[in-house]
């Protein structure tokens, strides 16, 4: 694991499969690691043959590329999740590292930077060649073992695929219904009455996946996940006109057979996506942005996105998010108020 660190925050690079994994933040004398990690991680347990790479690593925060099984024979989430990385530059604060083969036939590098005083990771992507059509996504994995409040940017509507993660009951089960959509995250139909997406859990043991369609009013996306007990909170920012789509994975006890074997709880994917592929009932043309990343054959395409993490003791829901200046100010519902450092046009 290489470590990468500034005063107040500091990560861990796995060049196995691309993980941000360790992500720590010191703010207002508490450390926050707001991340999960799951059960199996670091117990030496034999994975089941054929089991994606990621998952013997599962947490932390990688980038996938194809998504959401968009590609005939790629791994679940994209060879950018499940194949090494060469560490290529580093220093004490970033990296930049360059996957090991390529994808739609491009190069795929990422860099990875932190500053002091800045609460956040900056990630970036870059395609270099390659040519077609890529779903992809930046997937965080927020532990969630007591509970949370996700509070998102303005959506269009949400919407479930066309069908469930464990459509076969052996295997697993879901709580939403598949495919439906619904423009109230409060009001999602399940299969036991409605769903309220924004608290999590709701169910004690499902696997769900619900995409929210970013409306079109404005540039900068975000998701923001509080957590009351820990009181502490995760930020999740992006470009909503490159990146349209937020993908909640509710992982919560509902996966039955190896490595997940029921004991999976408390994980909430948030998932970062141009990734039309997951519609079901809506179309790419109802997204704020493009649903896919179009890879530029004599030139680089390139995603960024960013992840940050802060002492919230007012365990209140996060009513807005906005630049001003170079930070990022987030406001709570009931008048709680952080001012944060941030890179002004980093996102642009």
């Amino acid at each position: 694991m290489i470590e990468i660190g500034a005063k107040g925050i500091r990560f861990g690079f796995d060049a196995r499969t691309g993980l941000l994994d360790g992500f720590t933040v010191e703010d207002e004398g508490h450390e926050i690691a707001p991340l999960h990690r799951a059960p199996w991680v670091g117990t030496g347990e034999v994975m089941p043959p054929g089991t994606p790479p990621h998952l013997a690593t599962l947490g932390g925060d990688f980038f996938c590329a194809p998504f959401a099984g968009s590609e005939v024979g790629s791994p679940l989430h994209g060879w950018t999740a499940n194949s090494p990385w060469n560490v290529v530059e580093q220093g004490g604060s970033w990296l930049r590292a360059r996957l090991l083969r390529t994808v739609y036939g491009a190069i795929v590098s990422k860099e990875l930077e932190v500053e002091d005083g800045h609460p956040f990771v900056y990630q970036r992507h870059v395609f270099t060649g390659g040519s077609g059509r890529i779903a992809i996504s930046n997937h965080a994995n927020v532990s969630l073992p007591r509970g949370g409040l996700i509070s998102c940017s303005p959506k269009l509507a949400w919407e479930t695929p066309p069908a469930p993660p464990e459509a076969d009951p052996a295997r697993g089960r879901s709580g939403l219904r598949y495919p439906e959509r619904s423009t109230m995250p409060d009001r999602f139909p399940g299969t036991d009455g409605w769903v309220d997406l924004t608290r999590f859990p709701w169910n004690p043991r499902h696997e769900d996946v619900v995409t929210g369609i970013e409306a079109r009013e404005h540039s900068l996306g975000w998701t923001a996940v509080t957590r009351p007990v820990e009181g502490d909170l995760f930020l999740s920012l992006r470009n909503a006109r490159r990146l349209p789509m937020t993908v909640l994975w509710h992982s919560n006890g509902g996966r039955d057979y190896p490595p997940w074997s029921g004991r999976h709880f408390g994980c909430l994917g948030v998932e970062e996506s141009a990734a039309a592929v997951l519609l079901s009932h809506s179309s790419e043309d109802d997204l704020s942005g493009p649903g896919a990343l179009t890879l530029v054959q004599d030139g680089e395409t390139e995603v960024r996105h960013a992840i940050g993490a802060i002492r919230w003791p007012s365990e209140e829901r996060v009513k807005d998010v906005r630049i001003v200046d170079h930070a990022i100010e987030v406001c709570g519902d009931r008048g709680g108020f952080r001012h944060l450092a941030f890179r002004k046009h980093f996102l642009d």
